[in-house]
């Protein structure tokens, strides 16, 4: 029999902030409806139509700066907005797996990978793997464009291996340069964002790729390797490292999900989305009314992944500097929430009522003694709670 507990670990990895009266409807329900409802969400989301995607400038690049503002504005109030919070958390890993920086291909690009990643989050891997090998931001973020049939360029079939599908140690150099060949050709439209293949640049000849041979194209070169083990093997790795799990391999999109959501490890640090999202939807604060770009401080900002790689996960976020940028978050986040509720309440009960709110199980003893020394102070209590180990962790 599920309880409380229960419910409330899987709503935090798999959404973003749930809140009290979430846990309360999913403790009713029991844990397995409540695990089929983050798989099969409804198809409207009230909170995302009212978050609409930006119409950009025409044009709009890299360089402008109010262009890229606005876009990563948009995509952390509609986190924040979202009924169907495991979704939203699902696309930032698909972008964290699929890394690609709007510093680079500038906000247009993005919101049109973002489309694609939202389209293909919840079906196969093979679907989405070839939506994204002649995707225009990744292309354009790897040098797609420049991949020729008189001067192969090795980026994006490389990362394709290595970080996209199969993992280091799956393929050799051989296998890059092959795969090169089989990317060849690919142009973008910059004015229009689309992309097309020049039968001229395309190198048809046959090459050798994981011992198969044969003339490849985008698509049957992604078809070889998504139907390689070591491909669901590195998705369940992903997956695992940032829902904080140990799925079962596989590249059904679905199931990796479902297999991840019912094998959740005891502890898993949140990523400062995940952490600044959650509080925000908790405390009732729209991201874009806080100060600056907390995100920048804590060291992660939506369509700006340090590199290819993506973000790093667990342990990486807890630093001496990160805990000095989640305290003055925190205490802008206090100073933007409605307290009322909580300012009402006798000091002593303001720590317990407080855990409801963010949905933390219960304090350690150490916590609930620093949250009673500032008990007194509602915005203290609640900057504290939001630094404490057990907020920092899911």
């Amino acid at each position: 029999m599920s309880t409380r507990t229960d419910v409330s670990r899987l709503l935090r990895r798999a959404t973003f902030g749930p809140r009290a009266a979430d846990v309360d409807a999913a403790e009713r329900v029991g844990l397995a409806a409540t695990l089929t409802a983050l798989l099969d969400p409804p198809g409207v989301d009230p909170g995302a139509a009212r978050t609409p995607v930006p119409v950009l400038p025409p044009g709009a690049e890299k360089k402008d700066k109010d262009a890229v503002r606005q876009t990563v504005a948009w995509w952390l109030d509609r986190m924040a907005a979202a009924e169907h919070s495991a979704t939203e958390k699902l696309v930032l890993f698909w972008h964290g797996h699929w890394a690609t920086s709007v510093k680079k291909v500038g906000p247009a690009l993005m919101l049109r990978q973002h489309a694609t990643l939202r389209a293909h989050a919840r079906g196969d891997f093979r679907d989405l793997a070839r939506a994204m090998v002649t995707d225009p931001a990744l292309l354009y973020w790897l040098d797609g464009q420049q991949n020729t049939r008189k001067a192969p360029n090795e980026n994006l079939a490389r990362e394709l291996m290595e970080l996209f599908t199969l993992g280091v140690g799956h393929y050799t150099e051989d296998d890059v340069q092959a795969g090169a060949r089989a990317l060849t050709g690919w142009k973008i439209d910059r004015n229009s964002g689309d992309v097309s293949l020049n039968p001229n640049q395309h190198d048809t000849s046959p090459v050798t790729i994981l011992g198969r041979t044969r003339a490849f194209t985008a698509e049957s070169y992604v078809d070889l390797l998504v139907d390689q083990p070591a491909c669901g093997q590195h998705l369940a790795e992903r997956v695992g490292k940032f829902y904080g799990a140990t799925p079962s391999p596989g590249t059904d999109i679905r199931a990796l999900l479902a297999s991840a959501w019912t094998h959740l490890a005891d502890d898993h640090v949140k990523s400062p989305v995940d952490w600044l999202v959650g509080a925000c939807r908790q405390l009732g604060v729209r991201p874009g009314a806080l100060k600056g770009n907390p995100l920048a401080a804590l060291g992660q900002v939506p369509f700006a992944p340090p590199n290819v790689g993506g973000w790093p996960t667990g342990a990486a976020w807890l630093t001496t500097s990160a805990a000095q940028a989640r305290l003055q978050v925190a205490a802008q986040l206090a100073e933007a929430a409605d307290l009322a509720t909580l300012d009402g309440l006798p000091p002593g009960q303001r720590p317990d009522a407080l855990a409801r709110t963010l949905v933390v199980d219960a304090w350690s003893d150490r916590t609930r003694a620093a949250l009673a020394e500032v008990a007194g102070n509602p915005r203290r209590l609640v900057t504290t709670a939001l630094a404490s180990p057990e907020y920092v962790t899911s």
